[in-house]
């Protein structure tokens, strides 16, 4: 079966290379993640900017911002509230990825970036009195994290599959009426 198909009712087929593949993107994620958070806390003061490249300052920057609301700095304040969301959506992502066929790469590696972005931000919030560290500063846009990006990757990866499943499933159905049609008005002939 190719990775196209998700959508359909199909057996479940996830074997424990799946789980080890969901393992290794969540946890690549949860280790990136977390290394480049302590790399900030132990180098940049809390409010502390650092331009790696003087010339991409206007653009880009890293900043030590402790965030107690949810990814990108929206809800400052309901860092409880969003520990306990992370770990309903957590347990969402694994009930939802079971339910898979086998293959679907692109999916399980969407799902395995959405849960280690919110297990990345989870250990903030269990280490930091339900606070997150975000760093990446774009101006005009809040401060953001590795664990936010990958949730932000792994939400567009899926919704491009998504699209890409319903653009197929709408051709097959508008390839499917022509046949039962004859073919398409263009092959046949003016009488």
């Amino acid at each position: 079966m190719s990775d196209a198909g998700y959508i359909r009712t199909t057996r479940p087929g996830t074997s424990l290379r799946h789980w080890l593949f969901l393992a290794g993107v969540a946890g690549l994620a949860i280790a990136v993640d977390q290394a480049t958070k302590a790399y900030v806390v132990a180098h940049l003061a809390r409010g502390e900017s650092w331009m790696p490249v003087e010339f991409i300052a206007p653009y880009f920057r890293i900043t030590h911002v402790r965030n107690t609301g949810a990814a990108f700095g929206v809800f400052p304040g309901g860092g409880q509230v969003f520990l306990a969301i992370a770990a309903v959506i957590s347990l969402l992502i694994l009930y939802f990825y079971r339910q898979l066929p086998r293959g679907a790469w692109p999916v399980r590696t969407a799902l395995g970036l959405q849960l280690g972005g919110a297990l990345g931000n989870v250990i903030d919030r269990l280490r930091l009195d339900f606070a997150v560290i975000d760093f990446l500063h774009v101006p005009g846009f809040p401060v953001f994290n590795v664990a936010d990006s990958c949730i932000s990757i792994g939400v567009a990866l899926l919704a491009v599959v998504m699209l890409r499943e319903e653009w197929r499933a709408r051709r097959a159905a508008g390839a499917g009426g022509e046949s039962a049609r004859g073919g398409s008005q263009e092959n046949t002939p003016v009488r």
